[in-house]
């Protein structure tokens, strides 16, 4: 059954130093107060895994929490660029960062067979793109059934996943709704798992359209009011356009990205 705590002690447990880590969420729900413990705990030398690193995973490189980030696409949606990212990959600012990219496709397939326990994903995206001579590991594979050539992937394997959703009750069982990408399979592919969620209720009420994720599949559930901002929590929250735009800003500039660290802090 899930452990409930605070927001410090689910990071503690479930996000350590090497870690290959995802935050996953895609539009809302995305673990912002999670990741920003994260920066406030110094965790290290992560090997980010997301399929949509945004905002978050900017400020994670930027405070020099990454040596590798797994991806499919990256920037700050709506506006440009993401600045801190750039100055990692092109300066080695904070730190050197390696990278892994992949389609949408196959992230969420890396996802699913890592959540169905199998060794690889086999899909026909990466067909007639030049991902295949980038990324070492995108491999052709020859169906024995009808000779057809596809493309496999190997399963994203997870030592830890943090999600946020939109309640869960008192045994751990958590509830999310709108749009839920892939958060469900990124849980049941990681070691360990930290569900932030809006409330804690005494029963989950059924919502049409909802993910639920059962105790025994979360490791660590926190109550965080707030937790995905600026994003945004269907039912809770609008998102913050401001802050996306402000972000821009902020992250151009070494010192004014420090700045806003150390206020973080």
């Amino acid at each position: 059954m899930a452990r409930i705590g605070t927001l410090a002690e689910g990071v503690a447990a479930v996000v350590h130093d090497g870690d290959t880590v995802a935050f996953e969420g895609f539009t809302h729900l995305i673990p912002f107060a999670a990741g920003h413990e994260v920066i406030r705990q110094r965790i290290r030398n992560l090997t980010l895994v997301r399929m949509t690193p945004d905002v978050l995973y900017d400020q994670l490189i930027g405070a020099g929490c990454a040596r590798k980030l797994v991806f499919s696409w990256g920037g700050n949606p709506g506006v440009g660029s993401l600045h801190r990212f750039r100055d990692a990959v092109q300066h080695d600012w904070p730190a050197p960062l390696e990278l892994e990219e992949h389609s949408h496709a196959g992230m969420a397939n890396r996802y699913v067979a890592a959540a169905s326990g199998l060794p690889f994903a086999v899909l026909r995206g990466y067909r007639g793109t030049d991902l295949p001579a980038q990324t070492d590991n995108i491999k052709p594979i020859t169906c024995p059934f009808t000779g057809e050539v596809l493309t496999a992937v190997p399963a994203l394997q997870l030592d830890s996943a943090v999600i946020h959703a939109q309640r869960a009750d008192s045994q751990g069982n958590v509830q999310l709704w709108g749009i839920t990408g892939v958060q469900k399979e990124a849980v049941l592919a990681a070691t360990r798992s930290l569900v932030t969620v809006e409330e804690i209720v005494d029963e989950l009420e059924p919502v049409p359209g909802a993910v639920v994720l059962p105790s025994w599949a979360v490791g660590h559930v926190a109550a965080v009011p707030g937790g995905s901002h600026p994003s945004y929590a269907a039912g809770y929250s609008v998102r913050d356009n401001d802050f996306y735009q402000e972000w821009d800003e902020i992250s151009r500039d070494r010192d004014e990205f420090t700045r806003w660290l150390e206020d973080l802090k």
